[in-house]
């Protein structure tokens, strides 16, 4: 949410929220204001789990059950929120082509704000390899696109007791 706070995003701006399936940042918005909401995830069961628990204010978020490469992102966000979709990304090619995505979909004055692993983060996930970043790697990859406004490293506890080190950018669209 700092992030959010730092991008200095009116109540009623166009956020996406990219992975976000059973995620609380979505809880977080709504307590904050933000009426403009999209929640994208792979995972159908995620976005059923999260709107349960919110009940009828699920009702005023925009779902979607899919993945972002299948997409036909015809609207434009003030904010792309990705936290722990990119560093799923492993091929050259497709990581392009989500960096490009991402660019057309972030209005021109847009905000990214994106978390992956860092460099001393795991080399594995759910079983799948990921790529790690540092703050330079991250924002020298987006660079084409986006600039930076700041970064941070910070570890995350994970309710299996085992601790994650994450690569966090604030970007705006270049």
């Amino acid at each position: 949410m700092k992030f959010i706070s730092d991008a200095g995003l009116a109540k009623d701006a166009a956020i996406i929220d990219v992975g976000g399936g059973d995620s609380k940042l979505v809880d977080a918005l709504l307590n904050e204001g933000y009426t403009n909401i999209t929640v994208l995830d792979i995972s159908s069961t995620a976005i059923e789990n999260a709107k349960k628990r919110l009940g009828k204010r699920s009702e005023t978020i925009t779902w979607i059950a899919a993945d972002a490469f299948d997409i036909d992102f015809s609207k434009q966000y003030d904010c792309w929120h990705d936290r722990a979709v990119f560093h799923f990304v492993t091929e050259p090619k497709k990581v392009d082509r989500y960096i490009q995505i991402m660019a057309d979909s972030v209005k021109s004055s847009g905000t990214l704000i994106i978390g992956t692993f860092a460099e001393n983060g795991p080399e594995k996930c759910s079983g799948l390899q990921v790529i790690r970043y540092s703050q330079e790697a991250l924002v020298k990859i987006l660079s084409a696109c986006f600039h930076k406004v700041y970064c941070i490293e910070e570890i995350h506890n994970t309710p299996f007791n085992t601790s994650q080190a994450f690569t966090f950018c604030l970007l705006k669209r270049a």
